[in-house]
């Protein structure tokens, strides 16, 4: 499924095409997979809008990919042929400047990204980097592991960043493919953490109190009681500032979004020193994922186990499950189905 250009999704519900195209080849360091499963991930409608624009036309889009190993560059290589391996946000970085080498691989100026900066999932072969794959736990089948590569691994590096202890409270901004694998997660190591759910809709407030919440509101809503971290995983700005109303002295807005869309004004007005910001309430932004996010977290869903919600998808409906995400039809994650 090929994206040719930039579009704007609220006018073209087909931004891609589907095309027949050579099977790629790989080259130094390099394996080729074919694809079982993608996920559908709200960065691609970033990169469709343009957001986070893909670096040439036409790409490939999709970066939670699950798939079995079909060659190998290096044939004296680890990784051997018929391996089920994952391929996560992070395609490559550079592996010399000061954050490579210091394992913040997810800052490297050279980061490049799958489905943005080189072709990714959605197609029924992809190369990747051998050093930037991980071995997918026998626990999950390929559909239930492609959300887990992005989706689970980005909720991980949020919850660390919030630094957040057993028995403080969490709210949850927004809650898609990422936010109901983070509840999960927290049940399980912080089983005396109330959690707390700001969304939109109905459907994901009910969803949220079957997995957990204590609590659900709109985004706008006060919450009953102040809380001492807070992850958004919306695409825009308003849960921003209503969630820095909600924060505890020396609360945490851990924003877990590659972009926000449409630069709102009309919020960002709203935005009071006293009332949003002062008491050492701090902001920190989620840039990315590290290998180690992705490796730790498919560890820890195997072993609680983690088994994320899914819809699934034909190769040739990806448009259909862009569009619902982009209208906010969401219950878990969704999935492309490519090869059995």
């Amino acid at each position: 499924m090929l994206l040719h250009e930039i579009c704007d999704l609220n006018k073209n519900y087909q931004p891609l095409k589907l095309a027949d195209i050579p099977n790629p080849v790989i080259g130094k360091n390099e394996v080729l997979i074919k694809v079982k499963t993608c996920g559908v991930c709200h960065t691609e409608l970033d990169e469709i809008e343009g957001r986070t624009p893909p670096d040439k036309f036409p790409i490939i889009l999709g970066h939670q990919v699950v798939g079995i190993i079909e060659d190998v560059y290096d044939e004296h290589s680890i990784i051997k042929i018929g391996d089920r391996v994952g391929v996560a946000w992070i395609y490559t970085s550079c592996g010399k400047c000061k954050y490579c080498l210091s394992g913040q691989e997810n800052l490297c100026y050279d980061f490049k990204a799958t489905g943005r900066d080189v072709n990714g999932g959605y197609a029924e072969y992809m190369v990747a980097d051998k050093d930037f794959i991980y071995n997918i736990p026998e626990t999950f089948s390929d559909a239930e592991a492609a959300p887990l590569l992005c989706a689970g691994a980005i909720g991980y590096r949020s919850l660390k960043l919030s630094s957040i202890k057993n028995g403080e409270s969490l709210g949850l901004t927004g809650f898609g493919a990422s936010a109901h694998l983070v509840i999960k997660m927290v049940r399980h190591k912080y089983p005396d953490t109330k959690i707390y759910v700001f969304a939109r809709s109905v459907k994901e407030r009910d969803f949220a109190r079957q997995l957990g919440a204590e609590w659900t509101g709109d985004t706008s809503d006060k919450s009953p009681d102040y809380l001492d971290c807070i992850i958004d995983t919306t695409p825009v700005w308003k849960p921003m500032v209503e969630a820095l109303a909600n924060l505890n002295p020396g609360g945490r807005l851990i924003i877990n979004a590659i972009r926000k869309e449409n630069f709102d004004k009309e919020y960002l007005q709203r935005l009071s020193y006293h009332k949003h910001l002062w008491m050492e309430k701090e902001i920190k932004s989620v840039a990315n994922v590290e290998r180690c996010d992705v490796m730790e977290f498919l560890e820890i869903a195997s072993q609680i186990p983690i088994k994320p919600e899914i819809q699934e998808y034909q190769l040739e409906e990806a448009n259909k499950a862009l569009t619902e995400i982009k209208q906010r039809k969401i219950k878990g994650a969704k999935v492309l189905i490519i090869n059995k």
